[in-house]
C-alpha cells in the first residue's frame, strides 16, 4: 500500500515546481507563476504552523475560555469597544503579539522584526 503525501508537501513540490520555471516565462505568464508560487508558500506555512490554533489558544488563554476562533475574536473586540479592555490589561498585549506573531511567520516569515517579537 502506498503512503499518503501530506498536503503541505504536495504544496511545497508545486510551489518548487513554479519557481523552477519562471526563467523559462516571460511577461504576465511570469508574474503570475511568481504569484502562484508565492500563495502556495504560504499556504505551505500555514499548513505546518497552524496560526488560528495558536490564535486561538493565546485568545482563549486571555479570556479564560475556550470556544471558536471567530467567537473568541468577537468576544475581545466588543470588550476593547465597551472600553472593559485597554492596553493595560494585563495579559492582553501578550495574547494579542502571540496571535500576531503567529500570523506574520505565515504571511511573511522575513518580516525584520519578527526575530525580535518571537524573542
Amino acid at each position: 500500500m502506498a503512503e499518503q503525501i501530506e498536503a503541505g508537501v504536495l504544496v511545497t513540490a508545486v510551489a518548487d515546481f513554479l519557481k523552477s520555471i519562471e526563467g523559462e516565462l516571460s511577461g504576465r505568464s511570469a508574474f503570475h507563476a511568481k504569484v502562484a508560487a508565492n500563495a502556495l508558500a504560504i499556504v505551505a506555512r500555514e499548513l505546518a504552523d497552524a496560526p488560528q490554533a495558536a490564535e486561538r489558544a493565546a485568545l482563549a488563554g486571555f479570556l479564560g475560555h475556550d470556544a471558536g476562533i471567530d467567537a473568541l475574536r468577537a468576544e475581545l473586540c466588543g470588550r476593547l469597544r465597551a472600553g472593559q479592555l485597554t492596553p493595560e490589561t494585563p495579559g492582553l498585549l501578550e495574547a494579542l503579539t502571540t496571535a500576531v506573531i503567529a500570523k506574520v511567520r505565515v504571511d511573511n516569515p522575513r518580516y525584520s522584526t519578527l526575530a525580535r517579537l518571537a524573542g
